[in-house]
């Protein structure tokens, strides 16, 4: 074993140390050495363990100061060695309850926050380490345990400091999980003091005073069910069982994981294609594919076929899309902004009024000026203007919509491309759009200029009288009938019936 774990009074962890083992009996190139390797100091390698501890001693003081700060910055240690199991190991710090020094007022709430966030990993094995000399129901380790795991199935308990129980008391029912059961229960364990550990006392000096203990007590040497569950070793062996039944229990879903994620990656490799660098033919070949299948695409989704590669979205059913939006907004809101201008939307009588009289002049004259007429006709015919306009930038902004849904899943591999692709396509509409407002207002100036009299839907000043004279003669005629049938129906009124 080695010592390399800073040691000392009060709260000596005061960052979260990952500890990363790694196995290297496999690899035959490496030499039987052990050392570490710190994620701060990359490529430097620690054979001496005595100074690992050391930095990580200057590491936690680098952050938290000399006065006992906390921070929730970890340290990641690396340790190869062909003598241990390949796993991750987290030393967390212990729950404190008064702060001292420069640690804050909510000191624990930290500590907790710190320690819960590793220990919510479903996939971790919790270790809570308990002293035996104490009551176990006021353990910190284990409330914590308990609300990340609570059914138990990760989390071993870990009695320490049992050799400073008092005389004649023993910790036997908790480890035969009669006190707060655990499914992976409990193991002792008797650690070098700091007396030892000033004394320099090795872990394989420990590991032996540790095995003399358990073997010497009057109660823990007695029971085989006991000693079977007591020391360091026995800590070993059941986190390695553990460790086993954990992979086992996690390995199929692991593996289905890996085998989705493999093909999700193949996929998209497929669709980035072959590589074409270095022939320079290939390159044209493959430039003019995907300006192809870009036009392809935007000619399929206006036509409402979706893209043909597939790589997108089906067909929503909530929103239309593609040419189907573009004829929406020609059929629907450009029909519905025409059908709304009205003949006399915005003009009133008094202007009306006012328009004949300023086309008159000073002598009034029998009959509506024409100029009057021409006037009120073009203001209102210059109201189409505006909804012919507005369904420009419509079609514009859709069509802008289907340029980015068109673009080739290829493109991804050539960013630079599928930015000058984007931007040559939308300075081609964007150049349209002026031209295309020009031609709607054209339109509407064509129109004001001539105002066409002869239309057979117009009705002119001649088919105006005509109409009314032909009015009043279907009302006259009208009266003359009502008026020839009015003797005949007083006549055949009924006579007031006599009193008598």
């Amino acid at each position: 074993g080695r010592s390399f774990l800073p040691r000392g009074n009060g709260i000596v962890t005061r960052r979260p140390l990952i500890l990363q083992l790694y196995n290297t009996s496999a690899d035959e190139s490496v030499s039987s050495e052990e050392w570490g390797e710190f994620l701060h100091l990359p490529n430097h390698r620690f054979t001496d363990f005595r100074a690992i501890r050391n930095e990580i001693m200057a590491e936690t003081d680098r952050l938290t100061g000399m006065r006992k700060g906390i921070d929730a910055t970890p340290i990641h240690l690396k340790i190869y060695s062909p003598k241990v199991l390949a796993l991750t190991v987290v030393d967390l710090p212990g729950i404190a309850k008064v702060p001292v020094g420069d640690q804050p007022e909510n000191i624990e709430q930290q500590i907790q926050a710190m320690c819960a966030e590793f220990i919510s990993n479903p996939n971790a094995i919790i270790l809570a380490v308990t002293a035996a000399n104490q009551d176990l129901a006021n353990s910190d380790a284990l409330k914590l345990a308990q609300a990340a795991d609570p059914t138990g199935s990760r989390t071993v308990g870990v009695l320490t400091k049992l050799d400073l129980m008092d005389p004649g008391t023993d910790c036997a029912d908790i480890l035969n999980n009669q006190v707060i059961p655990l499914r992976q229960g409990y193991v002792a364990v008797v650690n070098r003091g700091q007396k030892d550990v000033k004394s320099d006392v090795s872990i394989r000096d420990g590991l032996k005073k540790e095995d003399h203990f358990f073997r010497n007590h009057p109660v823990y040497s007695r029971d085989k069910n006991l000693i079977s569950k007591c020391g360091t070793p026995r800590l070993a062996k059941t986190l390695n069982t553990i460790l086993m039944h954990h992979i086992r229990d996690c390995l199929p879903d692991l593996k289905h994981r890996i085998g989705r994620m493999m093909a999700d990656v193949q996929s998209e490799l497929d669709a980035l294609g072959t590589n074409t660098i270095g022939n320079r033919s290939a390159r044209g070949a493959s430039l003019l594919g995907l300006l192809s299948k870009f036009t392809t695409n935007f000619a399929s989704i206006l036509d409402g076929k979706g893209r043909p590669d597939g790589k997108t979205l089906a067909l929503p059913v909530n929103e239309l899309m593609g040419g189907a939006r573009i004829s929406y907004i020609f059929t629907e809101v450009f029909g519905s902004s025409l059908n709304g201008v009205g003949a006399f939307d915005g003009l009133t009588d008094e202007e009306i009024r006012t328009t004949i009289a300023n086309a008159n002049g000073t002598r009034p004259a029998l009959f509506v000026p024409e100029v009057s007429f021409d006037i009120l006709v073009r203001r209102q015919v210059a109201r189409l203007e505006e909804p012919g306009v507005n369904c420009v930038d419509l079609i514009y902004e859709e069509l802008q919509r289907i340029a980015t849904q068109s673009e080739p899943s290829e493109l991804t591999r050539f960013p630079i491309l599928r930015e000058r692709m984007s931007e040559v396509v939308m300075n081609l509409l964007r150049r349209c759009v002026g031209p295309t407002q020009m031609m709607v207002t054209n339109v509407v100036k064509i129109e004001l200029a001539y105002v066409n009299t002869s239309h057979p839907d117009f009705i002119g000043g001649s088919a105006a009288v005509a109409g009314l004279m032909q009015k009043t003669a279907k009302e006259e005629k009208l009266a003359e009938h009502m008026g020839g049938d009015q003797p005949e129906t007083v006549g055949t009124a009924p006579t007031p019936m006599s009193p008598t």
